[in-house]
């Protein structure tokens, strides 16, 4: 992948010409960590850019900690890549002994992929959705939170979309010395082989030299 197509793509459709550091490396992570279908990864960059308010990184739910605590599912605020609430979700990754490990990146990253792959956060998950079949970005969102803010969310989708696919590097062709040293090679296996297949190996040497 050509980050940097991508990141000229992007810093223009999705973040107003400027990304600072922090957005730079937190699409960067994302990216090398997914082993998710490309229609899909740009459905969790969206979820992700939705989530953290552009960030793109770890996120703690935004609020004064009287606002927080105000919360019934106070400790267990939102925390990480998705805002990962109540006790029982953070029970589920081994975090509701120490909630605050949601905002370390290798954690955050598990959450996301995990719980948006197997549905652990509302019971629909990817697939659902995003496959080879469909491309549902709108609906979607019930992945994560209803269809809270969906077309908003899908637009966006739709942009990190565009930028994957534009930043895909073309398949090159074999470099002429790769083709020299396969030919050698069929040559020096051919040496213990028939010896009407040798003859054929050197004339089709010959005629690459």
């Amino acid at each position: 992948m050509n980050f940097q197509i991508f990141f000229d793509d992007v810093r223009n459709s999705l973040f107003g010409g400027k990304l600072s550091q922090g957005q730079v490396e937190g699409m960067e992570n994302i990216i090398n960590y997914s082993t998710v279908s490309l229609d899909q990864l740009a459905y969790v960059l969206a979820t992700v850019k939705w989530e953290t308010a552009h960030t793109m990184q770890p996120i703690k739910e935004y609020g004064s900690t009287a606002y927080l605590k105000s919360k019934p599912y106070w400790p267990y605020y939102g925390r990480g890549l998705v805002q990962l609430t109540w006790k029982d979700n953070y029970a589920k990754y081994g975090l509701d002994k120490t909630p605050d490990k949601a905002l370390e990146w290798d954690s955050s990253l598990f959450v996301l992929f995990d719980g948006m792959t197997k549905g652990l956060f509302t019971g629909k998950k990817l697939d659902d959705y995003i496959n080879d079949n469909k491309r549902d970005y709108i609906n979607a969102r019930r992945i994560i939170n209803g269809t809270d803010r969906a077309k908003e969310i899908a637009q966006i989708a739709d942009a990190y979309r565009t930028a994957l696919i534009a930043a895909q590097d073309p398949v090159a062709p074999p470099a002429d010395d790769d083709l020299q040293a396969r030919f050698d090679q069929m040559l020096a296996i051919s040496l213990t082989s028939n010896p009407h297949i040798q003859d054929l190996v050197r004339q089709l040497c010959a005629k690459r030299r």
